[in-house]
């Protein structure tokens, strides 16, 4: 065992756990990551609590209980999801406190099938932060289109927002646009701006395995060399888009009153390619005042074999577009390439939901009472 975790904590990325289960909460499990990993909160989406109820029977009594009621699916989904979010909330409470609220959090995501429904979204949000009623939650709202001006409205409302399915370096500054205009509107609330936080969820892997695709199908030389480059590139140049946007005159208004930085979450740092190191993804985009959520593979590989030399973002940036470009002039078009992922992340969740729905509708008719 190496301290790459606790190395990785002290450049300033929190690490954040990609999973939650029943079983990880009752077991013990999801304390014993925070005292032992450094673990500072936990992210949640449709396809993590699919896995979740379909495995086990950490859900028979509540699925038992909600059956006899004989509630719809999507409010039994709701009730379980929300539980777990609350009860993890609370695990972690002692790291929010510590850490002035900006850890110590667990994301919840509204129902995907809204990401093209701004008022739908509001409405949802609204709803999933009434029922796990904590103060250390966040509500995921995917980066589409009609995500952007629910984000908005949702940091208006005083609620922390974890924004996800974020692909493109235009649409992350929209995102970084949207937080602030919410935050704008906060303030004309009187609201407590120092309360509210919100991360940004840029998607790492993803990149690489469509723009890998079509390195591949390419087959020449000067197209292989450039596998695996452009994920991080990404990332990198994302991370440059924060730190201009976060030290604008607008931003400079809004810290003193005393607002929140919205931080750079990579997400899909779990690599997909097996040629590519387990911890490609953590070590080369260690940069300050970031989060890094991690499926416990990824978790356990970076503890392992992790390799944090400092800040790996810092100094990057004109070596990462010389990479984008580099990619383009191939003839991979990187606006066809993020305007695929952000397509196929939208469908991927709606297809985990549905399933979701169907193996708890299955659930609730294998446990539901006999009549009589």
């Amino acid at each position: 065992m190496t301290d790459a975790l606790k190395r990785l904590s002290e450049e300033g990325v929190a690490i954040w756990l990609d999973d939650l289960s029943r079983k990880r909460i009752t077991s013990g499990n999801l304390a014993e990551l925070i005292d032992q990993q450094h673990v500072v909160g936990v992210t949640t989406n449709p396809t993590i609590f699919q896995k979740a109820i379909s495995e086990g029977d950490g859900y028979d009594q509540q699925l038992t209980d909600l059956a006899a009621r004989k509630v719809t699916v999507e409010e039994a989904i709701r009730m379980i999801t929300t539980a777990d979010v609350r009860d993890a909330a609370d695990i972690l409470r002692p790291v929010f406190d510590a850490t002035g609220g900006q850890d110590g959090r667990v994301s919840i995501e509204v129902d995907p099938r809204l990401a093209h429904n701004t008022r739908a979204t509001v409405a949802e949000a609204r709803q999933l932060a009434w029922l796990v009623d904590r103060p250390n939650t966040l509500i995921k709202i995917p980066a589409t289109k009609a995500g952007l001006p629910a984000i908005t409205e949702v940091i208006g409302a005083g609620i922390s927002v974890n924004v996800t399915l974020i692909f493109s370096l235009e649409r992350y500054r929209e995102v970084m646009d949207a937080y602030q205009a919410g935050l704008e509107q906060a303030k004309a609330k009187g609201l407590d701006l120092s309360k509210i936080h919100s991360v940004a969820s840029f998607f790492v892997s993803r990149v690489d395995t469509e723009i890998d695709k079509r390195i591949d199908a390419l087959g020449t030389a000067e197209a292989t060399a450039l596998r695996g480059k452009a994920a991080i590139a990404n990332a990198r140049l994302a991370y440059q888009a924060y730190e201009e946007v976060f030290s604008t005159d607008r931003w400079n208004a809004l810290e003193r009153e005393g607002a929140n930085k919205q931080r750079p979450l990579w997400a899909s740092t779990g690599v997909k390619d097996k040629a590519y190191k387990a911890t490609m993804y953590v070590d080369e985009l260690v940069a300050p005042n970031t989060v890094n959520t991690m499926p416990e593979a990824t978790l356990v590989a970076t503890e392992e074999q992790g390799e944090i030399r400092g800040d790996a973002v810092a100094g990057t940036y004109e070596q990462a577009r010389a990479d984008l470009d580099a990619v383009e002039a191939l003839g991979i078009a990187y606006d066809d390439v993020v305007r695929l992922l952000e397509d196929e992340g939208v469908d991927k969740f709606e297809t985990s939901w549905n399933d979701l729905l169907k193996s708890t509708e299955a659930e609730l008719q294998r446990l539901a009472p006999s009549e009589g």
